[in-house]
């Protein structure tokens, strides 16, 4: 059974419909979850993540509020924080690994930490079973995927291309993924560009897809109250469940 890992915005529209959604979506599909922590520079992220991180930002979303939804959230479903590496460090990484740990997070995704950088702060990971997740990228060559996949965690994080989220260029991703399979057998997702329309598609020889933009995109409809959005996010995860199977 193919994984389906899906983002979403913390505290947006407010932190109490971030639990009641993440908790519909592991409900309905969802096998790992992404709490997302607003910045107010997503620079890997596309429009509509960037709007919702903004519009979090807007209404007070403060680090706190992430620590809160994860207590309702972490011990029920997979849960993994996924922001940029200042809104970590400013936490102090060596205080607030263990604290996730303590939470039930599983593993923190952080797109603008290298790789080297990240080797740095490998045995605080270790040491509390918080999985660091690697990511590669189509730009990368031979030995850099093997050196970035050498002690890979729970998945391993392909970009599908190379641009930002939310587009849907279109590629064969196999010579890609056959360098990463050789290189590693943690499983390996593709996330960015994935959708409905590309999901069956990106998730060929892979184990899982990573999913955020089409959320979000539910999220930012003003036109629906908190009710039809948890619904339609349930609805939208179902359906790629299905179809990455």
């Amino acid at each position: 059974m193919k994984k389906l890992v899906a983002y979403i915005t913390s505290g947006y529209p407010e932190k109490s419909f971030t639990v009641d959604l993440s908790l519909a979506l592991g409900e309905n599909g969802v096998d790992t979850l992404e709490l997302g922590v607003p910045f107010s520079d997503p620079v890997a992220d596309g429009p509509l993540i960037e709007k919702a991180n903004h519009k979090s930002l807007e209404l007070g979303f403060k680090f706190e509020h992430l620590r809160e939804i994860s207590k309702e959230v972490a011990p029920k479903v997979d849960t993994l924080w996924m922001g940029y590496f200042n809104s970590f460090y400013q936490q102090n990484m060596d205080i607030l690994i263990p604290q996730a740990r303590e939470y039930g997070i599983n593993g923190l995704i952080i797109p603008d930490l290298p790789h080297e950088e990240a080797m740095l702060h490998k045995n605080l990971f270790k040491d509390n079973s918080v999985a660091n997740i690697s990511f590669v990228a189509p730009t990368d060559s031979k030995k850099r995927i093997a050196e970035v996949v050498n002690d890979a965690q729970k998945f391993i994080y392909m970009v599908a291309y190379t641009g930002i989220t939310g587009s849907g260029v279109s590629e064969d991703l196999q010579p890609f993924l056959s360098s990463i399979k050789e290189c590693s057998s943690t499983p390996v997702y593709v996330g960015f560009g994935v959708n409905v329309k590309t999901a069956k598609a990106k998730v060929e020889g892979a184990d899982g897809v990573i999913v955020g933009s089409a959320f979000i995109d539910i999220l930012l409809k003003d036109n629906l109250n908190y009710t039809q959005k948890i619904k339609e996010c349930s609805e939208l995860a179902k359906i790629l469940k299905s179809e990455i199977n």
